[in-house]
């Protein structure tokens, strides 16, 4: 049973943000003590990459998303959750979302760009995400000279 009224279901959705969430300012701020420069949402030579990457690093044509579990339909148990109200709503959403990220993916490797897609869920051990970060930005920071 709905017990928010639609006004409030939709202030609150409304309050949901696409930019600059805690797992991209944490993805964000590790690089950057590492000594990696970006540029962010998907700015490119003033022109949108496809998808809008969280983090664009153009001199490698490398991008990073960071994706939300639930948002995305990650496989770990927060994008499994299925909620119960409108939940016809919700599976097409999703779908919809996973088919979009999907194109998007093969839009970015036809221009030439190679992505990292990094989970909410994977934020939590960040040894791994170090790791992770290190094998897809070999390049050690910012350039010799």
């Amino acid at each position: 049973m709905e017990r928010l009224t639609p006004a409030q279901r939709s202030a609150n959705m409304a309050r949901i943000k696409g930019k600059d969430t805690k797992p991209e300012l944490t993805v964000r701020r590790l690089l950057h003590a590492a000594g990696y420069r970006y540029r962010l949402h998907g700015r490119y030579r003033s022109t949108s990459l496809p998808g809008r990457p969280d983090l664009v690093f153009a001199r490698d044509r490398k991008v990073i998303f960071v994706n939300g579990c639930f948002w995305h339909s990650h496989s770990c148990p927060a994008g499994q959750h299925a909620p119960r109200n409108n939940a016809e709503f919700w599976a097409a959403k999703r779908s919809r979302t996973v088919a979009r990220d999907a194109e998007q993916l093969t839009a970015l490797s036809d221009l030439g760009w190679e992505a990292l897609v990094l989970w909410e869920c994977q934020l939590k051990d960040r040894s791994t995400l170090e790791k992770q970060l290190r094998q897809f930005l070999p390049r050690g920071g910012p350039p010799a000279g």
